[in-house]
């Protein structure tokens, strides 16, 4: 069902307590799913920053060659996105996750197979091709089920996969790398992709029978629950009716789409420069066994976990949105850099990638927060994929940029230096954004 479908319910605010046990209700059904698939998701899409540790030598790969295939994801990513949510917006959210889960699981597993860097690239490209859409599309199916003033916690709780999956998959990849190494033949890092890969299809079957596309679908909620969801998103359509894009020709004249299309450019940059080459860089930082690096890694993930949930909560009981992603832009940046400066000093330079992953997941759920604020109804649908889309171009620079300083000037310093400048850049363009359309 479509989301202008939501509307219009005879409301009256519900007592907090009421409001509180419905909304912890509905988190307890959805979070576990969503989670769970975005979980593998990120998964698939950076665990071959681990893998690199072993893969690149295998197929001959440069520090240019793998941050292009890595970069190349997003390129797939970017084309599909907009025709994937306009899709979703039709037919609904479970049958879309599901269809992208099981193709994205597929060439997800195909990994194991690859020979050559052109085949390295070529499914990379795919694999981007296949998730278009999962991102944006949940970011809009969160809009299906929270206002405004609920949607930062939401959003951050959603969000919280991507650390945990660095905080999980760092382990366990440098477990497979050193424990499946050569088992029937078959490298550490070919076990890798398949090991992660399987369970993606798995969850994409199941998603049929386990989400529920909007409220009015829910057998699980009482008709009083839904009427209190409904009335409440009604409330918050009419408090933004005056600001709010609501169609194709109002987003294409949206003067603000450019900018958010910037924030996300740099939050993107931020969250894979770190995710792709943080493997790279404990091992730079002095940390030289493949086991121990992957232990390592777990650390800046779990700051991001914590970081981005405390944040999130208080951003939202604060109805602040613009200094609570600022801040956490400039501690990106300042993190990068530093343990670029420090990699001498293993422990600082530790300390400097922990503080790199508090503020990147910070950004990130802090980030997709804000273009919701602008948009409803198929412009909704539209702009949240085409902002995505356009942004997560920074995921292909990024990891370029780094590996092509590396095999040019035999450092990736510089790279990782552009890159903090383009965040404290973020940081100053998020004080652009007007104020009486985010801070709800």
């Amino acid at each position: 069902m479509k989301a202008d479908g939501l509307a219009q319910h005879e409301y009256a605010k519900p007592e907090g307590g009421w409001q509180e046990r419905t909304y912890r209700k509905i988190s307890w059904r959805l979070f576990p799913i969503i989670i769970s698939c975005y979980f593998v998701a990120f998964l698939d899409r950076t665990n071959i920053g681990i893998a690199k540790l072993q893969m690149d030598s295998e197929l001959g790969l440069s520090e240019a060659a793998y941050g292009l295939g890595a970069g190349l994801f997003f390129i797939g990513y970017v084309l599909l996105e907009v025709p994937s949510n306009l899709y979703m917006y039709k037919i609904g959210a479970k049958r879309t996750i599901s269809r992208i889960m099981v193709l994205w699981g597929i060439v997800a597993t195909c990994f194991m197979f690859v020979h050559s860097p052109a085949e390295y690239y070529g499914l990379r490209l795919l694999l981007g091709a296949c998730e278009a859409g999962f991102f944006p599309g949940i970011i809009l199916y969160l809009t299906y089920w929270f206002p405004s003033d609920m949607r930062a916690r939401a959003i951050g709780i959603f969000i919280v996969a991507q650390p945990v999956s660095g905080l999980v998959g760092g382990p366990l990849g440098g477990w497979i790398l050193k424990s499946l190494n050569h088992v029937d033949g078959f490298s550490g890092w070919k076990w890798l992709f398949l090991i992660e890969g399987l369970p993606s299809i798995i969850l994409g079957v199941a998603v049929i029978w386990l989400l529920t596309d909007t409220p009015q679908k829910a057998k699980w909620l009482t008709q009083r629950e839904k009427d209190l969801v409904l009335g409440e998103l009604d409330r918050d359509r009419e408090l933004k009716k005056s600001f709010t894009s609501h169609s194709l020709g109002d987003l294409v004249r949206d003067k603000y789409v450019i900018l958010l299309v910037f924030l996300v450019f740099a939050e993107s940059m931020g969250l894979y420069g770190l995710s792709f080459w943080l493997p790279t860089l404990v091992k730079n930082a002095g940390v030289h066994s493949t086991l121990m690096a992957g232990v390592v890694t777990a650390a800046p993930y779990a700051c991001g976990a914590i970081a981005m949930i405390l944040v999130s909560r208080s951003s939202d009981r604060r109805h602040e949105r613009k200094w609570h992603l600022s801040v956490p832009f400039c501690v990106t940046a300042l993190g990068i850099a530093a343990s670029v400066a420090l990699g001498g000093n293993t422990i600082a330079a530790l300390v400097a990638l922990c503080l790199a992953g508090a503020g990147a997941y910070t950004v990130s759920a802090l980030c997709w927060n804000v273009p919701p604020a602008f948009f409803s109804g198929v412009a909704a649908a539209a702009g949240i994929a085409g902002i995505n889309a356009l942004g997560n171009l920074g995921g292909f620079v990024s990891p370029y940029l780094i590996g092509l300083s590396q095999t040019l000037g035999g450092s990736s310093t510089l790279g990782f230096y552009i890159l903090s400048g383009v965040l404290v850049l973020g940081a100053i363009l998020t004080h652009l954004l007007p104020t009486d359309r985010v801070n709800r």
